[in-house]
C-alpha cells in the first residue's frame, strides 16, 4: 500500500494538461520516446522522456492530450532532459498515458 498524504501535499504538484507536438526516438534508449509538448502560453514547450516505445507507436501520440507533472525536479535519462513527467496507467503489460475526456487548451489545470 502506498503511504498516506495530506491535501497540501497533493496540491503541492502542478498538474497540466499537455498537447503532444512530436515525438521522436530516443537516440540512446531502446525503449524511449522523446515528446515534445505544449504546456501552453505560461509554460510553453518542453521536452519529456517517456518508455512508451514498447507499447504506443509515435503518430498514436503525436496530437493526443495527456497530462504532466509539470513541476518535478529534471532529470537526464540517457542523455536527454526531461523536464516534467507524463502519467500513465498500467495494466499488466499494457500501458497507456493519462488523457482528457473532452478537448482542453494546453497548461489547463489538473485538480
Amino acid at each position: 500500500m502506498a503511504e498516506i498524504i495530506n491535501i497540501q501535499e497533493f496540491m503541492r504538484m502542478d498538474v497540466r494538461v499537455g498537447k503532444v507536438v512530436e515525438v521522436r526516438d530516443h537516440p540512446n534508449a531502446a525503449k524511449l520516446y522523446i515528446l515534445d509538448v505544449d504546456l501552453g502560453p505560461e509554460l510553453g514547450k518542453r521536452q519529456l522522456v517517456a518508455g512508451l516505445k514498447p507499447y504506443m507507436l509515435p503518430e498514436a501520440l503525436k496530437d493526443t492530450l495527456i497530462i504532466v507533472v509539470t513541476n518535478l525536479e529534471p532529470a537526464v535519462l540517457r542523455g536527454e532532459r526531461s523536464d516534467g513527467m507524463l502519467l500513465a496507467a498500467q495494466e499488466g503489460d499494457k500501458v497507456v498515458p493519462l488523457t482528457v475526456a473532452s478537448p482542453l487548451a494546453p497548461g489547463s489545470k489538473v485538480r
